[in-house]
């Protein structure tokens, strides 16, 4: 007798193995903790064989026939989406799903806008967000879990494809009351004396301090954080100043303290935000469309949540 299970329930049973929780597997699929729930029963019913061991405080965790199961599951998700990447280049429909890493920073201001943008326009393509460090992306882009990243042209490896959105220069931010905010711009060596929140992420820590070698200067790290909105309440609470790229939507902390962004001058060069994939991923129509949709909205609009202008077009090599 043919086995009778969807690929909806692999799909959920897959999100719940790599979650390790139904409470979490919910919340990255966005459907109810009780629909993952019935999915996983009527799999194991399918099946006849237990995927989890239920542990009360821990969680689940895979079976070892799950963890055989699990494997299986993702090739058959991975075959499925490429039979449905085939039907969308034949028949030139977009659709189906779309894999979108980002990182944090972008989470917050500028990937919802452009999804929301993008799913209006193909109504029939899934996008699945993730939040993940740089790092994290590059594997993520490689081993195939993700189709495109919005991501800096931060040690950027050969292997992956950067398609340039737009250009960020560094700032400082600092609370209203803070003996360098009234200036039109800043040097490094206008900072060296003063209290600095370092927004202490991969690779961009070390951009940041990147410019203080140059210029011989050490900068008096006060305080760390990898969190953008912890870094701004720090800063407006006056714990010191910071230096980012991406700026915020308005001049108020999280915590409503009003703060000041002064551009950074001197030795000092802007990342460029971008898209970034795989060799090859923009044959793909969706991916295709994503990067030209991306493109037109911040050629005519600029940066969602940011006040940035766009770069020129991709140079040869890129996405």
């Amino acid at each position: 007798m043919p086995l009778r299970f969807t690929l909806r329930q692999l799909e959920y049973f897959v999100a719940v193995g790599e979650a390790g929780s139904i409470a979490l597997a919910a919340e990255r699929v966005h459907v109810s903790s009780p629909s993952i729930s019935t999915a996983i029963g009527q799999l194991e019913a399918e099946l006849g064989l237990s995927l989890f061991v239920r542990r009360h405080a821990q969680g689940l965790a895979l079976t070892q026939a799950g963890r055989q199961v699990m494997d299986q599951a993702r090739q058959v998700l991975r075959e499925a989406e490429a039979l449905t990447r085939l039907a969308s280049d034949v028949t030139g429909a977009v659709q189906g799903p779309l894999a979108l890493g980002c990182l944090l920073t972008f989470a917050q201001l500028v990937v919802p806008a452009l999804r929301r943008g993008f799913e209006l326009r193909y109504p029939a393509v899934r996008m699945r967000q993730t939040e993940l460090n740089q790092q994290q992306i590059f594997e993520a882009l490689r081993s195939g879990v993700l189709d495109v990243a919005l991501t800096y042209d931060l040690e950027l490896p050969e292997d992956l494809r950067f398609a340039p959105l737009a250009t960020l220069p560094p700032y400082v931010l600092m609370p209203e009351a803070h003996p360098l905010a009234g200036r039109g711009s800043l040097t490094v060596e206008d900072l060296a004396d003063h209290p600095m929140v370092l927004l202490d992420l991969p690779l961009s820590a070390d951009y940041f301090l990147s410019f203080f070698r140059a210029a011989g200067v050490k900068p008096m790290i006060a305080e760390r954080t990898r969190d953008m909105a912890v870094m701004q309440s720090l800063v407006g609470n006056g714990f010191g100043y910071s230096i980012a790229n991406s700026r915020p939507p308005n001049d108020l902390s999280p915590d409503g303290h009003r703060l000041c962004c002064v551009p950074l001058v001197g030795k000092v060069r802007p990342m460029v935000v971008g898209l970034l994939a795989a060799e090859g991923a923009d044959s793909v129509l969706t991916v295709r469309r994503f990067i030209e949709h991306c493109r037109e909205v911040v050629g005519g609009e600029g940066l969602p949540g940011m006040s940035v202008r766009p770069t020129s077009p991709a140079r040869p090599g890129e996405a």
